[in-house]
């Protein structure tokens, strides 16, 4: 089978797959983002249909005030005697947790704490039914490692004391853990090096699951740390988890990033694979011990395209708001959404509250991941502001810190279009583009590798271009520390109670 990673483009990182008969799920990181964690499904490795969200409840994820890359981090999911589990942490509200369900399809329980400190939480069942934890530790001399208790499954009770289990190979933040148990062998595998351009995947293995793990004389079994971030295709490879295909074939899901040029990218971790085979000893090998690329081959079962690959998703989307009962599941808001701030009432009403885009709080805001450099967004918006406080329109937002905005407002007594773009401390408008006072308007942002380009314009008429921004300034490595990638949203902002009227929209890969 041919295909081509990222197999989910975009701001999907952290990524853990279980498989159930002849289904694949996966769930990835949301960190600031509600609903939570979003979980895919496939039957062939290559193509994956988001279902939804795990976490859609405020009960099940507390948001409140959440700064920008608390939240969720690096869930894992696991299916054991029919039951799925998915386990995490919200770094920002109540620590380690899982919730479960017995429809993968339908509500999850409410959360299950896990008195075990650190992030990455994993859940593994031996043969005998003992239920084992793994997160991030820091022992008693302050050396990070991977920690592991045994718990009570029906109530988050830990039975044992956390004790170390691996420090790993030297790099640095051990994180990540998962553990298999493969031919009588316990194998830990963990994430090494910080996510970033040292990320590293490396694994040990045991005739214990409390160890002493001997580590893979072949460490790290999946980098791309040596290879020039001018010529790699893929950079930060790691966080990866594990799984079988119905024939039998190991392989391997993990993130990484594209950049955008040397050094930057700015659409966030994405989730790759890459087929595992195992030495002579009984060690894992990820793809053959070469480096991950676009196009790949690998054993699997889906079919083939004119091309030779595999067809896989374009993650167009087009959406008439107008016409719809319910909102795709490919939208998320910032943290928990005030009631009332999203209503679809013959379109997508967005309701100003107290918070805009650069609060803490939530704004009326819904948005979607971009998923490749070159794309194309557009919305038709109804809206007439009354007053220059008064702003709606479409963003590319990667933090509260970080977004352009393209918003329909007023200016000089007039109904104007006008580019806002904020960089960390910075603040620049565009002059305004003055608009019909009567009608609906569309709005549009044009992406490519390097470039956002604006533009807005009556329904029926021209366009006329806004402004620019360049992808550098949204980039993660311009800001502090962020785990997450851009999103193309909606937004309503300014006096409380103001109203903005959406009709449609549409994503488009170019």
């Amino acid at each position: 089978m041919k295909y081509k990673n990222p197999i989910i483009p975009g701001f999907y990182p952290d990524p853990s797959i279980c498989r159930a008969g002849e289904d694949y799920y996966l769930v990835n990181s949301s960190f600031e983002f509600f609903p939570g964690v979003p979980l895919f499904h496939s039957r062939d490795l290559v193509n994956w249909e988001q279902l939804g969200y795990v976490l859609t409840r405020k009960s099940q994820l507390d948001l409140t005030e959440c700064r920008t890359s608390g939240g969720i981090y690096a869930p894992t999911l696991r299916c054991h005697n029919g039951r799925f589990y998915m386990v995490t942490t919200n770094v920002s509200h109540g620590g380690n947790f899982y919730v479960w369900t017995d429809d993968i399809r339908g509500e999850w329980s409410d959360p299950v704490f896990v008195k075990q400190g650190g992030i990455d939480p994993s859940l593994f069942w031996d043969e005998d039914g003992t239920v084992y934890f793994q997160s991030t530790h820091s022992d008693g001399a302050g050396s990070q490692c991977i920690g592991q208790c045994t718990i009570d499954i029906e109530t988050g009770e830990t039975l044992t004391p956390t004790r170390p289990i691996w420090y790993g190979t030297g790099g640095k933040c051990p994180e990540g853990p998962h553990l298999y148990k493969i031919g009588g062998y316990y194998y830990l595998m963990i994430a090494e090096g910080g996510t970033e351009y040292g990320h590293m995947e490396t694994i040990a293995r045991s005739c214990s699951p409390w160890g002493p793990f001997e580590s893979c004389p072949g460490n790290p079994i999946l980098t791309h740390r040596d290879v020039n971030p001018r010529f790699g295709e893929f950079q930060a490879l790691g966080h990866g988890d594990l799984t079988t295909d119905t024939a039998g074939n190991w392989w391997i899901v993990f993130h990484a990033i594209r950049p955008s040029q040397f050094m930057l990218h700015h659409i966030g971790r994405e989730t790759m694979i890459a087929p595992v085979t195992f030495d002579g000893d009984g060690w894992p090998v990820v793809n053959h011990g070469r480096p991950i690329t676009q196009e790949m081959e690998g054993p699997g079962c889906a079919e083939s395209g004119k091309d030779g690959f595999a067809p896989q998703n374009s993650f167009f989307q087009e959406e008439d708001f107008t016409a719809e009962s319910a909102l795709s599941c490919k939208w998320a808001c910032l943290r928990n959404p005030e009631t009332g701030s999203t209503a679809l009432e013959n379109g997508l009403v967005l309701t100003a509250g107290e918070n805009g885009l650069e609060s803490a709080g939530a704004p009326a805001f819904i948005g979607r991941r971009q998923q490749h450099f070159e794309a194309a967004a557009e919305t038709l918006l109804d809206f007439c502001p009354d007053a220059e406080q008064a702003e709606a329109g479409i963003t590319v937002f990667h933090t509260r810190e970080h977004h352009y905005d393209l918003l329909l407002t007023r200016r000089e007594g007039r109904r104007a279009a006008v580019l806002r773009r904020r960089v960390c401390d910075l603040l620049v408008e565009s002059a305004p583009v003055f608009l019909p006072e009567e009608g609906k308007l569309r709005l549009r942002v044009e992406a490519s590798r390097l470039q956002y380009r604006f533009f807005a314009g009556p329904e029926d008429g021209g366009l006329s271009s806004a402004g620019e921004g360049c992808t550098q300034l949204l980039s993660t490595e311009c800001m502090n520390c962020t785990f997450t990638g851009c999103f193309i949203g909606l937004f309503c902002q300014g006096e409380p109670g103001t109203k903005a009227r959406f009709e449609r929209f549409s994503y488009r890969p170019e």
